[in-house]
């Protein structure tokens, strides 16, 4: 008796980066949430996927292009970004809440946007 594949099939290198991004986005809702203090690492959450660490980095570069790192700084940034929407936040209170000291939050910013986060809070209040 043959077996059938599925209509559509994921290869185990697609499947991985997929959970990893699933554990990555129930993660960071988690953190965000205050359900938990902690950020994770990838080694974290190699852990959870019940892959070692290099080989679930080696996986995501082979399969996305980008680093696992890539796809936490993206949704930091976006956290980072709805955060200095809200001016009565203080920066530093952002950075805290992103698990930063100031200074680090100001260049991880700059780095991703090309401005400090003061000049992008400035920039929102001026489009709006």
């Amino acid at each position: 008796m043959m077996v059938k594949l599925p209509d559509v099939y994921i290869s185990r290198k697609a499947e991985i980066v997929a959970r990893f991004k699933q554990v990555l986005e129930s993660h960071m809702d988690d953190f965000m949430a205050g359900r938990i203090n902690k950020m994770y690492e990838l080694k974290d959450i190699a852990d959870i996927i019940c892959l070692h660490p290099v080989h679930l980095s080696k996986v995501i570069k082979l399969e996305t292009g980008y680093h696992a790192c890539y796809f936490y700084e993206q949704r930091i940034l976006l956290e980072a970004k709805k955060l200095l929407a809200d001016s009565t936040l203080p920066i530093g209170t952002i950075a805290r809440m992103l698990d930063y000291d100031v200074s680090n939050f100001t260049k991880f910013f700059k780095r991703f946007m090309g401005m400090t986060p003061s000049l992008y809070r400035k920039a929102l209040e001026i489009t709006t």
